[in-house]
């Protein structure tokens, strides 16, 4: 532009230096094509119609078409907002349509929901139980039908169909007061307190034979309604558990048992065992008995453990744990299953409670040989059953130390210790009386207690060496050598950990 301006200038002064005489018409040149100037610098930027020309038309196409595209972005973005703001009204009306299906469908299962609890108050058998099975059906997968259902009035009826004689209906009304109960802690509640648990044991005790059907279903009722902390007590002192106790007898002797129905006894008896109110009944039964023998089935040796576990803490289930023959032994063999942790946790469990409690149960357990049991648990077992063993070899410890200070407290007082003369040998001086004293040697003089503590050195020595035979591998008639024998025989008390 500033290029263009002195060009002009420069004509304008030749103009003006040639017409200097005419005054008038120079002032008229120069006024016009000041105006020229000035309509070029509007519309193009300051442009020359002589040597400038065809860039200043470049510019100028340049200038339009960037106003051009401008334009277009600009409608392409009004566009892209139009569209966003009829999608958003597109998903509102979506929204709505779906609130306005969903609110239709709740109402026809409404509608469904009250016929079938209508149809549950029919005098007609065969509709109550076609009901019945409805009911079922819809409780089984469905938690808020199961409320529905229930604030509809649909226990009471399904609970009154118990009495009939006809065997489907009392199946489809145990399986649907069993699914209306499902993770409903107010149902549960509501069966037990109409008297439903009464019902199914009449169903059992009215006939010779019961159905298998009929006796699953009941047991799985026991089951989800135990679970409830409220029902337990109830539960439990209306006969269930003799009834769980004699199902697990009948499986147990028959070759056709149901494996699921074997587990949920054994849960709805861990269920109940859980109240310590339970206890007496369970201990009126041969259930004790009957746990201990099934203990090394491995289908159902951790659901055992745990109703073991509960009976234990009461005194009158430590009795009956150690009246049982063998019970002790079998426990400590447990403690060596290092294929099943848990068991070995809930064994460690049982034994550490009961060699806390009861003398005569810590002695079964050495006699078992429960003192290598427990080292090796505390080295390769579990956290808990690490912990519970070292508690055990504690109690042991703390035990046998105030056996032997009661024995000395209760022993010949003439005995006086002396400090040690030149031997490896222990020794003290004994008086005989009219003032002499003589060296006696503590090897001719050792206590049967601590004999037997030296026994179980050897023992425990011993079966440790065979446990490592086993597993490298070698001949099972292996015989350790004179060196080991000599190394066992010589070991004293001081090798033990507690």
């Amino acid at each position: 532009m500033a290029k263009c301006q002195r060009s002009n200038a420069d004509s304008i002064v030749l103009d003006h230096r040639h017409n200097a005489k005419n005054t008038t018409a120079g002032n008229f040149r120069l006024s016009a094509l000041f105006r020229r100037i000035i309509f070029d610098a509007l519309s193009c930027g300051g442009t020359s119609r002589h040597r400038h020309h065809h860039r200043n038309e470049s510019v100028c196409s340049a200038s339009t078409v960037s106003s051009a595209s401008f334009a277009a972005g600009s409608h392409k973005e009004k566009q892209q907002v139009r569209e966003e703001k009829q999608e958003k009204l597109s998903d509102i009306l979506n929204i709505q349509v779906h609130e306005i299906e969903a609110e239709s469908k709740k109402e026809e299962i409404l509608t469904e929901l009250k016929q079938v609890v209508k149809e549950l108050r029919e005098e007609d058998s065969t509709k109550r139980r076609i009901a019945a099975a409805r009911v079922r059906s819809l409780a089984k997968d469905d938690s808020e039908a199961r409320g529905t259902l229930a604030m509809l009035g649909a226990i009471s009826p399904l609970v009154g169909m118990l009495d009939s004689q006809d065997l489907h209906s009392q199946i489809d009304s145990l399986y649907a007061l069993l699914n209306l109960g499902i993770g409903n802690d107010a149902n549960k509640a509501a069966i037990v307190k109409i008297g439903a648990v009464h019902k199914m044991l009449k169903i059992v005790e009215s006939s010779c034979v019961v159905d298998s059907s009929v006796s699953e279903a009941i047991v799985a009722n026991f089951l989800g309604l135990s679970a409830l902390d409220l029902n337990k007590p109830i539960i439990g002192s209306s006969g269930a558990i003799p009834f769980l106790v004699r199902t697990l007898q009948n499986l147990d002797n028959s070759s056709k048992g149901s494996s699921q129905v074997k587990q949920d006894a054994f849960r709805a008896l861990y269920n109940l065992s859980i109240n310590q109110a339970n206890i007496s009944f369970v201990l009126e039964t041969d259930l004790v008995l009957f746990l201990i023998n099934s203990i090394e089935d491995m289908e159902v040796s951790e659901r055992v453990l745990s109703i073991l576990s509960n009976l234990v803490s009461s005194p009158e289930g430590r009795k009956a744990i150690s009246a049982v023959r063998d019970a002790i032994t079998i426990l400590v063999d447990v403690l060596n299953w290092t294929d099943s942790p848990k068991c070995q946790e809930k064994a460690s469990y049982i034994l550490m409670i009961m060699a806390h409690k009861a003398y005569a149960d810590r002695q079964a357990m050495i006699e078992a040989g429960i003192v290598s049991s427990l080292l090796e648990l505390t080295l390769v077992g579990t956290a808990l059953a690490q912990k519970r063993a070292s508690r055990i070899l504690e109690c042991f410890r703390v035990y046998k130390g105030k056996q032997v200070s009661g024995s000395c407290d209760g022993g010949n007082l003439g005995l006086t210790v002396s400090a040690p003369i030149c031997s490896s040998s222990s020794s003290f001086v004994k008086s005989d009386g009219g003032g002499k004293e003589y060296i006696v040697d503590e090897a001719n003089i050792m206590s049967d207690e601590k004999k037997a503590v030296k026994q179980l050195v050897q023992q425990s020595l011993q079966n440790n060496m065979m446990k490592i035979v086993k597993r490298a591998n070698l001949k099972q008639d292996f015989v350790p050598s004179e060196r080991f024998s000599s190394l066992t025989s010589s070991s004293t008390s001081k090798s033990l950990p507690f």
